[in-house]
Formats: structure tokens, sequence, C-alpha cells
């Protein structure tokens, strides 16, 4: 299985001794074979991009989180790190209006940029949307046919959902999905179709029963999948196997990656981050 949605430069390493290798090891030993780790802020993007440089089962999402500040009013610095070709997605971006909405029109031209950026680089975006459906995918359909990508971590409606997949994105599904209050994203994970479907652990955030209330990170991500397999009533080897494909599909690369990394005769050692302050 593959955690397509993680914050690897925000985990709570406590419980690994301060190791990041430890942890990535131990999500490893419990069936993961690669990591999308999601930058918010382009001013970590140097940290990222060495970080992710460590092993070929890591990849890079570049972007500005719409509660960031401030906020992307200039795409360059974002295009020329996104032309990289470690870097294979654009984001983590979007819009939240759930916290302050008073921001709207500058959240708005934030995302835009980022879909523009992508359109032009040819690669998908991560997609963070609350309580901002109606300009979300109004946003969304404006580069219809130019952008693909991830609605991460969805917990909007079924109607959201469906418009975003006409429009060629993919749902990711969290550890929220195990939450007893979450019925709404129980409904869409049962009918996102198979071949569309992605999971994420969004760590640190949002550990999944029976993790709740904890720093969340990589390892935890099997109990959201078999969950989530029991809801749709499948096997959890078969969706984890799945999603894996459908994560290769929208990132073709990351394929020649894990194949290359399985032929060679020992594991690349990973970085070894410092414990968040």
């Amino acid at each position: 299985m593959i955690d397509s949605h993680c914050h690897l430069d925000l985990l709570n390493l406590d419980s690994h001794q301060g190791s990041l290798s430890a942890a990535l090891d131990a999500a490893r030993a419990r069936g993961l074979r690669g990591f999308l780790c999601i930058g918010i802020d382009l001013d970590k993007a140097p940290a990222l991009l060495e970080l992710t440089a460590a092993s070929p089962d890591i990849w890079l999402a570049l972007g500005v989180h719409p509660l960031t500040d401030p906020l992307l009013t200039d795409a360059s610095p974002l295009r020329e790190y996104c032309a990289r070709p470690e870097v294979i997605a654009i984001g983590e971006t979007g819009l939240d209006y759930h916290y302050d909405d008073t921001n709207r029109a500058a959240q708005k031209h934030s995302f835009d940029l980022h879909l523009q950026t992508a359109a032009d680089l040819d690669k998908p975006v991560v997609v963070h949307t609350r309580a901002a459906q109606a300009d979300t995918l109004d946003l969304l359909g404006t580069y219809a046919g130019k952008t693909i990508g991830i609605m991460h971590c969805f917990t909007e409606s079924w109607a959201m959902a469906r418009r975003a997949l006409d429009l060629g994105y993919y749902i990711s599904i969290s550890g929220i999905v195990t939450f007893r209050n979450a019925e709404n994203v129980r409904d869409v994970a049962r009918q996102v179709p198979l071949d569309r479907l992605l999971v994420e652990t969004d760590s640190p955030y949002l550990a999944p029963v029976p993790y709740r209330g904890k720093p969340n990170q990589p390892a935890y991500l099997p109990e959201t999948v078999a969950y989530l397999a029991e809801l749709r009533g499948m096997t959890a080897e078969d969706l984890a196997q799945q999603t894996t494909t459908n994560f290769h599909r929208l990132f073709p690369t990351t394929h020649a990656d894990i194949a290359a990394l399985e032929a060679s005769p020992a594991r690349p050692a990973t970085a070894t981050a410092p414990h968040p302050a």
C-alpha cells in the first residue's frame, strides 16, 4: 500500500527515538511501499527536497496550503521548484473556509496559480477543500481537461466527489473514515469507483481508530485500509493492491522507482530528521 499524503517533516518521532528512518521502516514492515510527502510552505522546499532524495520510495509534492500565511501571490518560485523531476505533484493547495472565510479572494488566487502551474508542467494537483465546495469545483472546472489530481482527505459530499471524478480527480480517504461521526465520509468511500480510490494518513494528523487522539504516522495506514476494505466488502489485501495500482497510474514514474528499489540488493538508508520542536 502507498500513503498518498503524509507530512514527513512534521511527524512526532517520540516513539521512534527521533528517527524518521525508524518511523518509515516501521511503516514498511507493515506493508507500505511508498510515501508521498506533502509540502505546504515553499520556505521548507529545500529541506523537503533533501529529505525525499534519501530513498526512491519517498516522493514529493510542493505547494502552499490555503491556511498558510502568506499565500501564494507569484507562481515563479512554485514553478521553479515543481519543474524539478523529483517533485511529482503540485500542492497541497485548495480552499478552506472552515476557520476563516475573510480571505476568500486571496485563497482563490493562490489556488488558481497552483492549477495554472500544474497545467503548464503537466503534473497532478493535490487538492485540500473544506467548507468551500462551490468555489473549489468552479476553479477545478476552469481547468477541466488541463489538470487532474487528488482530492485529499476527502470529507465533503458525494455530489462533490462525483463532480471531481468527472473532472479526472482521484478521491483519497484518510483515517477520518473510521471516526464514529463520519458517516458522510463512509457514504463517499462506498461509492467511489475502485479504480479511482486512494488511501492516506495525512500524518501527523487524523490518526485512525484505535489510535485516534494520538499523533498519526504512516505505520497506521493499514488500519484505514482494513476498515475501508470491510466497508466495501473486499479483502484488505485486494484494496491495498488496487489503491497502489491507482497511485502508480496517476504517477507513472513512481512504479519504476519501486521496481528499481525492489531489484536492488539492499534498501537505501533514509534520512534521519530531527524531532520537530
